[in-house]
């Protein structure tokens, strides 16, 4: 799914330049490998993306 209102940048949690992911987040928000970009994205509500933010911000995760 591309939406043109979202780009895509580096998630600040990940760190050198191994396991890094990208995001996207708009209506929708969407998630990629930053070294396979073409194996897709995952792809959430904002909902779920703010609580999943929220549980690694606060130790659950």
């Amino acid at each position: 799914m591309n939406n043109p209102a979202s780009t895509w940048h580096k998630s600040s949690y990940s760190k050198g330049d191994t396991n890094c992911v990208e995001v996207a987040e708009g209506a929708k928000t969407r998630i990629r490998d930053t070294r396979h970009r073409s194996h897709g994205t995952l792809e959430v509500s904002a909902a779920e993306w703010e609580a999943f933010l929220d549980a690694v911000k606060n130790g659950r995760l």
